[in-house]
């Protein structure tokens, strides 16, 4: 008798796993709450679905923080060289950008998801949107659907619920409860990929809200990064401030203060600022000074002056260097809800080689469910294919295991 296999949740990680498991003809049902499938990674795909990255594959498993050497098997087995593979296989060509970061040519998530769907409808999966899992029922799992309460009772079930982030796209964390009441242990989800709140004056915020800082390099705990952010009405965001973001948010919690330390003249040491400061005029205006002396003007300029109101009194080489390591104070990340990924999640001790929560034989777990963080980049989506792969190869040596 075929096998019956649940997979709760219907994103990356949850179709992955229903592909490798459909294939292998065992009778597959995908759930979601949602009305349609992959609502987050359609998100994604606006901004042209960051897929995966190309750099060496030996430092891309790096990329996950304490979990990298928990993940790497499943990272091995999915490499992104699949995961372009797997793309094209499904009529999606992709190219590697400047950045080494891999998107379709097409640079949207639409034509792929569409397509993966219609795969997994042809190999079988029962794909069932509008029910949302409201916890455990005696040998079972509950739903709400359309039609009502009901109950199923498969031979083995994969949770692929997401984390915190986006709430209204379906990854609320609601299953939070129902399994710490069967004994499974969470780190608690913080905002991860996330900007984060400054206190900046309301003259400033209301000239600069909206305005990139380009051309900067910034520094954390994560190291010095080149690139560029956003000024926000709240404080900070963009590319440059999420790949600090880990290191700023953890300093923040540690120390209950943190800055995102950020150069406003990357092309030039302090020594040579100091010498182009000091040889102009002293009757120079300020924003002269800071426009001939150190090519600063519109928000870098005005950066200068929020943070610093008595930089028009600093020597040239006080300024130099301050405009070298100028620290943005930080209040606080932007809540969970609105970052683009989430830190935290079941702990890693849960779970045995095949993606199997211990206290719970026949419940497998993937994707941000677990208790592992990437920076943006490609690593994000990566990681959830690949755990997606691997519970579901766990899913079918554990069947396997009980035939024999």
């Amino acid at each position: 008798m075929t096998k019956q296999i649940a997979i709760i949740g219907g994103g990356p990680a949850g179709l992955m796993a229903a592909e490798v498991l459909s294939a292998a003809h065992y009778a597959v049902t995908v759930y979601d709450a949602m009305p349609t499938f992959g609502r987050k990674f359609l998100l994604a795909g606006k901004s042209g679905l960051n897929i995966a990255h190309s750099e060496d594959f030996s430092r891309f498993a790096e990329r996950f923080g304490a979990a990298s050497a928990r993940l790497r098997p499943a990272l091995e087995a999915f490499k992104p060289v699949d995961i372009r593979a797997w793309a094209l296989g499904l009529g999606t060509e992709t190219f590697v950008g400047t950045s080494g970061r891999v998107f379709p040519k097409v640079m949207k998530a639409s034509p792929l998801l569409r397509a993966w769907i219609r795969r997994l409808e042809a190999q079988g999966v029962q794909l069932k949107t509008r029910h949302r899992w409201t916890g455990f029922a005696d040998d079972g799992y509950r739903f709400e659907t359309p039609e009502g309460v009901t109950v199923i009772r498969p031979d083995a079930v994969l949770l692929a619920l997401g984390g915190a982030s986006w709430p209204r796209l379906g990854s609320d964390a609601a299953w939070l409860p129902w399994l710490g009441q069967k004994g499974v242990t969470v780190a608690a989800f913080q905002p991860a990929n996330c900007g984060f709140d400054v206190a900046w004056s309301e003259p400033f915020r209301e000239r600069f809200a909206g305005v990139p800082l380009k051309s900067v390099s910034a520094s954390s705990d994560a190291g010095t990064i080149q690139g560029e952010f956003i000024i926000s009405r709240h404080g900070i965001e963009g590319s440059l401030v999420y790949a600090h973001a880990a290191a700023l948010r953890d300093r923040l919690e540690r120390e209950s203060h943190a800055a995102l330390t950020v150069d406003l003249a990357p092309g030039r040491s302090a020594e040579r600022l100091t010498m182009d400061l000091a040889r102009l005029n002293s009757k120079m205006s300020f924003s002269n000074r800071l426009r001939k002396g150190a090519g600063l003007e519109g928000v870098k300029a005005a950066l200068v002056r929020e943070l610093a109101p008595e930089a028009n009194r600093m020597a040239p080489k006080e300024l130099a260097l301050f405009i070298k390591a100028l620290p943005i104070p930080l209040v606080r990340p932007r809540p969970i809800a609105e970052a683009i990924s989430s830190a935290g999640g079941i702990a890693w001790s849960n779970l045995d080689e095949n993606y199997m929560l211990k206290p719970l034989p026949g419940l497998f777990v993937a994707g941000e469910m677990l208790d592992w963080e990437a920076p943006t980049g490609g690593y994000l989506l990566t990681a959830c294919f690949a755990t997606g792969r691997a519970a579901a190869k766990g899913i079918e040596a554990w069947l396997r295991l009980r035939l024999s």
